[in-house]
């Protein structure tokens, strides 16, 4: 009955997302792009006078998932990062994260770029839902990101893709329609050239310290553990129940958590990723 319901609730999810996009010949951009944040700027984000302090020198930014914008379901996250004395920063990328995911990672790279001339700050922190968590591994891995990313926090994160997408793998009347309309999904099914390329060797390259927060209740990216990347010295892998039993945020609701900012705090606070032995606030 579970894997009915989350097969359902992605379904209903991914058709929200098809109807919203113009049709036409697949590409992976689209002529005519889709508005942005139509609210603006999550609280306290993108205020570049914001310069970084002894205790906080390494900017946030903060990065939406596939459909998603700038501040939808980041609002917490800017708020609690800024109460925590950041400079918080968010971006729109990939008209709203649907085309290439291989573009997208050079429009955060500009985006990096422009935060750490504004700020002076030689590395920034990055926290990322969904398809936002797993993106910046191409930047690190491939355009020079390992340089200047201190920390990755991945929140539901889709590093080895979801395996309830298996249509995006093989010939079925509903790869064209998803190929046209959104190339990101294809590329987050579990298994896909994309994924199995970014993935290849070494998941976690260079200095980044990275956390990855999930849920077991995730109804997108599943199973939740393909959020978790390889053991390491600098890797965190953390699920919410494991941590606060009563939890209930699945995909959507999970950077709205109050357990997610909270661990999310403890690793930019920290040298290295999240502390594996971390109580969060419940």
């Amino acid at each position: 009955m579970r894997s009915s319901l989350r097969a359902l609730v992605t379904a209903l999810a991914l058709a929200a997302t098809l109807l919203a996009v113009p049709s036409g010949p697949a590409r992976a951009d689209f002529p005519i792009p889709l508005p942005t944040s139509p609210q603006g700027d999550p609280p306290g984000a993108n205020n570049w006078k914001c310069k970084p302090t002894k205790k906080r020198p390494t900017p946030v930014i903060l990065v939406h998932g596939t459909g998603g914008d700038r501040k939808n379901l980041l609002e917490n996250l800017s708020k609690g990062v800024k109460r925590a004395g950041f400079c918080v920063y968010s971006l729109d990328y990939g008209n709203r994260g649907l085309n290439d995911i291989a573009k997208s990672a050079q429009t955060l790279k500009k985006f990096v770029n422009r935060v750490r001339r504004s700020t002076g700050a030689a590395k920034v922190s990055l926290i990322g839902h969904s398809q936002g968590g797993m993106m910046p591994r191409y930047y690190i891995k491939f355009l020079g990101g390992a340089k200047v990313v201190e920390d990755l926090i991945g929140v539901a994160p889709s590093n080895h893709g979801s395996s309830i997408l298996p249509f995006a793998m093989g010939d079925n009347p509903f790869t064209a329609l998803v190929e046209t309309n959104c190339a990101a999904c294809l590329q987050q099914a579990a298994g896909s050239k994309f994924l199995t390329r970014l993935n290849k060797g070494d998941e976690t390259p260079g200095k980044v310290s990275y956390t990855q927060i999930t849920s077991r209740y995730d109804e997108v990216v599943v199973p939740h553990t393909s959020g978790y990347l390889a053991k390491g010295p600098r890797t965190t892998n953390l699920t919410l129940q494991d941590k606060c039993p009563a939890e209930w945020a699945e995909h959507v609701f999970i950077p709205l958590a109050r357990p997610t900012l909270s661990i999310a705090l403890n690793a930019l606070k920290r040298k290295g990723p999240a502390a594996k032995n971390f109580k969060p606030a419940c």
